[in-house]
């Protein structure tokens, strides 16, 4: 077999191990990149850009049919060809050649293929022996996680990149799962036309946020028409010519033209041979240090270190692991504001602990609320109003916080930064909040504290 020597060897070209490899590779290193699918990754491709893409098509058409009893009439004509063909363009119909030339033309080195560590400081790919002076850095990323439902791997059910790739809107569609993904990809393709079912084992849909999102989420999916099946575990899944039958454990069945599995996403440790490297690859994640280092020579970054399959956590993971490797100064990774958002309509923003782990810690939790209609700009937005803020405080500092509704994501950010630079209760107090405004809200609920 081949033999190829390099400084540092990148497993995975997502956002964070592309942007990684493409600056060592700037800073003069020999820097192979190993990627078996898309330079790129999921985001680019089936995840946050194409995604929101379709979330915004989605919302626009709300927006349409709010119009009467604000501004007028509207007749509302959903075009699902536009949003495909719009997709198409911007991923290159699923071609990543100018995602590869941005790294080659950077100096980098690409390898196409699955690389598998296979000694410390040495990875394979089909035929080709790649080793790393400095070390390996792993960014695989993570795949869609398909429970082992009877009969389910014998149909052609849809994962995300099915569900964002369709040029066809299916007429019924039952959604597997009531995450962030299935509860995105539902309301669009509800608002688009398709009668959507949405089956959830859990008793709510958001189990990672506050109670209320969820419940939040069910409401509003009632008035865009989606049946939410909630305490419903799949229990058989078969398809014919008359499309998807999902048997329930309660006796009841969901059918439709198409069937979305959306639960979850894992990584496979196993499969990259971390063991190689004395990592478990029994694991769920990879554990790392503050500076990403996983091992003597090994560092990981982005999903697979199991601190939030986010592109945000990816890119700034990234920057880190670069930092170390040029001997440059490294602030250590920090978790406690890592902020996330389901881009559903409303938003819901999150960011730290929720009151529930909150509690699981043993803090002396304080919480209060606000809802977004009783706020002025609430009042003022009028239809598709829908919203909340919650915070939560250990005794005087703000540990996590929610802001559910139209801009949720936005108004957010504030609130990332009071948790992360651990801002006194007190001191969100008497700032001034800009009126009238979404964020206002934020000043109200502090009122509850």
């Amino acid at each position: 077999m081949a033999e190829e020597e390099f400084d540092v060897i990148v497993l995975g070209m997502g956002p964070g191990g592309e942007d990684a490899a493409g600056r060592l590779a700037e800073a003069g290193l020999r820097v192979a990149a190993v990627e078996s699918g898309l330079v790129g990754g999921e985001c680019p491709y089936w995840g946050c850009i194409p995604s929101k893409m379709m979330v915004r098509a989605a919302d626009l058409l709300a927006e349409g049919r709010r119009i009467p009893g604000i501004a007028g009439d509207s007749i509302v004509s959903p075009n699902w060809s536009w949003v495909a063909e719009r997709i198409r363009d911007t991923t290159d119909d699923w071609d990543d050649k100018a995602a590869a030339g941005r790294f080659t033309d950077r100096g980098g080195h690409l390898v196409r293929g699955f690389g598998r560590i296979t000694a410390p400081g040495e990875v394979t790919v089909a035929d080709r022996v790649l080793k790393a002076r400095k070390g390996i850095v792993i960014a695989t990323g993570s795949q869609a996680s398909v429970p082992p439902v009877e009969g389910l791997a014998a149909t052609p059910y849809w994962t995300n990149h099915e569900a964002i790739e369709t040029d066809v809107l299916p007429e019924s569609l039952v959604v597997l799962g009531g995450g962030a993904i299935g509860a995105e990809l539902a309301q669009v393709f509800a608002r688009f036309g398709s009668r959507v079912t949405v089956v959830e084992a859990m008793d709510r849909l958001l189990t990672v946020e506050e109670p209320e999102a969820g419940e939040l989420i069910e409401r509003v999916f009632a008035d865009d028409g989606i049946e939410v099946r909630l305490n419903a575990k799949a229990e058989r899944v078969s398809h014919g010519d008359r499309g998807f039958a999902v048997e329930l454990g309660d006796g009841s069945r969901a059918t439709g033209d198409r069937l979305l599995v959306a639960t979850g996403r894992r990584c496979d440790l196993a499969a990259l041979g971390v063991g190689a490297v004395g990592l478990d690859e029994s694991a769920k994640f990879i554990e790392t240090d503050g500076r990403m280092r996983a091992a003597e020579g090994v560092w990981a970054l982005g999903d697979v270190t199991g601190k939030g399959a986010f592109t945000h956590v990816s890119m700034y993971q990234a920057d880190i692991v670069v930092r170390d490797l040029l001997g440059e100064p490294v602030h250590e990774a920090e978790y406690q504001a890592v902020p996330r958002v389901t881009f559903t309509d409303p938003e819901i923003g999150a960011v730290g602990l929720t009151e529930a782990k909150a509690r699981e810690r043993g803090l002396p939790v304080r919480t209060a609320s606000t809802l977004i209609p009783s706020s002025s700009r609430g009042w003022i937005h009028k239809a598709g109003n829908e919203g909340f803020i919650k915070l939560v405080a250990d005794g005087d500092i703000l540990v996590g916080a929610t802001s559910a509704g139209p801009n949720g994501g936005e108004v957010l950010s504030m609130l990332t930064l009071a948790v992360q630079e651990r801002v006194t209760i007190n001191r969100l107090k008497h700032m001034i909040y800009a009126f009238p405004t979404f964020h206002r809200a934020v000043e109200a609920a502090l009122k509850g504290l």
